[in-house]
């Protein structure tokens, strides 16, 4: 791959990264709950769903989902009911009273291989990523070059931006932690992060192909 089209993609990666989406949300939600050091299990889970979706794209089926009205229906609905499932149970998760300065949390509810699980579905399940990345990766792979090559090398540089991006959300919401000590407060963590994720969901729905 030559140095320009990787920093091509490297900038494309950056945008995408940033962009928010399901998995910005739950990196700061699990942020604001366990903070960074355990959300690294969330974030381990966003890319091995990430990577699926790269993968698929990369190696055609993506163009398979956008152009079967039937595959693109199916995919939709898991994607959509999953966010739908997943922010009904963030407006729901209830909170314990934290007191005093030095005290700590109570234990997660999630296990890390449940956080790992919770992320490689969010962006497993989310046809939008199939799509963009169908979209997308055709303008950076060189046919006269090995393809697989090229797969790992987008690969490596999109975990490798995703990761960082996905730990700033986590770190920055975990900042927050501090004034978020009150039941009160932390219902409406829970109801805010959920109600993103509730309406991502709905929004998914509506979420139609390209002619």
């Amino acid at each position: 791959m030559d140095l320009h089209v990787w920093l091509a993609f490297l900038v494309a990666s950056c945008v995408i990264a940033v962009s928010p989406g399901s998995g910005a949300v739950l990196s700061m939600s699990h942020g604001l709950s366990y903070g960074v050091r355990r959300t690294t299990a969330t974030i381990v889970g966003l890319q091995l769903g990430l990577a699926v979706i790269l993968l698929v794209a990369g190696l055609g089926v993506g163009a398979v989902l956008t152009a079967s009205a039937s595959a693109f229906l199916v995919v939709k609905v898991v994607g959509a009911c999953y966010l739908l499932w997943l922010g009904w149970r963030q407006w729901r998760a209830p909170v314990a009273k934290i007191e005093g300065d030095a005290a700590e949390a109570a234990e997660p509810d999630l296990s890390a291989s449940q956080r790992v699980l919770r992320g490689f579905l969010t962006n497993v399940t989310n046809p939008k990523g199939i799509v963009f990345m169908a979209a997308v990766l055709p303008q950076f792979i060189q046919p006269t070059r090995p393809l697989w090559l090229q797969l790992l090398v987008l690969l490596a540089t999109t975990v490798m931006v995703d990761v960082t991006v996905m730990h700033g959300y986590a770190w920055l919401a975990a900042r927050l932690q501090g004034m978020l000590r009150s039941v009160r407060a932390r219902r409406a963590q829970n109801r805010v992060f959920g109600g993103v994720l509730m309406a991502m969901g709905a929004m998914l729905f509506m979420f139609k192909r390209s002619a």
